[in-house]
């Protein structure tokens, strides 16, 4: 079992450092050029593309296989590992489902739809101390179940 991380605008890195250390298992963050640094933490693997929209989604969809985790936010990333079997969640620890994932990108093409139309919402609400632990929490049982 691997983690693999959408990690341009994850904001539960340290989290998701957390379980794999605790769990022994191998962790690849996979994020466009522009979030490039040097300053990345020793012994960690990062995966960098191209800016493209679409880039580091292709890769992860590449590299994840059906006994992996995949973090990400991106809906769309999301539909296509549940195809393949790869369990996913989001950034608030929310396991995507393939009973629920169809009427979740309807709503994502409804609002992408209004947007196109100049109506906007609020969006998500920001993450707070109890949402990163949620997702510690989250995560931290179903992994262990998986082992």
């Amino acid at each position: 079992m691997a983690i693999f991380v959408d990690a341009d605008a994850c904001p539960v890195k340290e989290e998701i450092r957390i379980l794999a250390d605790r769990y022994v298992l191998s962790l690849t963050f996979v994020a466009s050029y522009n979030h490039y640094s040097v300053n990345l933490p020793d012994g960690e693997t990062w995966i960098f593309v191209d800016t493209d929209k679409e880039s580091a989604d292709m890769r992860i969809l590449n590299l994840a296989k059906s006994d992996d985790i995949v973090i990400t936010q991106d809906i769309g990333l999301a539909s296509m590992l549940l195809a393949k079997g790869v369990a996913t969640f989001s950034n608030r620890g929310e396991e995507y489902r393939e009973s629920e994932i169809a009427m979740m990108l309807d709503i994502r093409y409804l609002h992408a739809k209004e947007r196109r139309q100049g109506k906007y919402s609020k969006g998500p609400k920001a993450m707070n101390n109890q949402d990163n632990e949620n997702f510690l929490h989250k995560l931290d049982t179903f992994i262990k179940a998986r082992l």
